[in-house]
């Protein structure tokens, strides 16, 4: 049998502070057997995107430390960018590469949401195939109305209490951890108001 190897793409929301961005890169190579594959940074949607991979037990604690640096030092209530988001940490996935399950990913998942809740105070949300609820497998669904509206909203509403962690946000926001199979993603720009042309 392989070694497991696990791959996570988590999503920052900060790309104008370069030394943010280097602090929470430095956070995940910090951790013994990472290998830091690609980090990307676009300043108009504010928003970083690192991929990284190693052992599973690595990998969950680079995401963890990230995580903390991210809440450290990014402000929620003072982001803008045009890049839907929640937190300072927006999204984390695990991806199983080799020598492991999509359920072991899944429970990795599970367990940082638990720790990250409980020793850093952040809301958290489980999606895709780690999902509690069938309407939070969707990304999308989750950030509607993005931090701020969740923030108006978490406490009150049953529908938006997250899977761990406190039903309060904080300036870090809320966090959404989960394992999916691998995604190609990418961007169009138009040079177009007519949105049909998008969709």
């Amino acid at each position: 049998m392989p070694n497991p190897l696990v791959e996570c793409i988590p999503n920052f929301s900060e790309a104008r502070r370069p030394e943010v961005v280097e602090a929470i890169l430095a956070s995940i190579t910090g951790v013994a057997e990472i290998s830091l594959l690609n980090s990307s940074s676009d300043t108009d949607h504010n928003r970083s995107v690192v991929t990284y991979a190693g052992p599973p037990a690595a990998v969950e604690e680079a995401a963890f430390r990230a995580i903390q640096t991210a809440a450290r030092l990014i402000n929620l209530d003072q982001h803008s960018g045009s890049h839907p988001r929640l937190g300072a940490t927006d999204v984390v996935p695990f991806v199983p590469i080799s020598g492991i399950s999509m359920e072991e990913c899944v429970q990795m998942a599970r367990h940082l949401a638990e720790r990250v809740g409980r020793e850093l105070d952040i809301p958290v949300y489980l999606y895709e195939q780690a999902a509690t609820r069938p309407e939070r497998t969707n990304l999308e669904n989750i950030r509607r109305g993005q931090y701020e509206g969740l923030k108006a909203e978490i406490a009150t509403n049953p529908e938006r209490q997250p899977d761990f962690g406190p039903t309060q946000l904080g300036p870090a926001g809320a966090t959404v951890i989960g394992a999916r199979h691998p995604l190609v993603a990418y961007n169009v720009y138009l040079d177009t108001e007519d949105v049909r042309i998008a969709r």
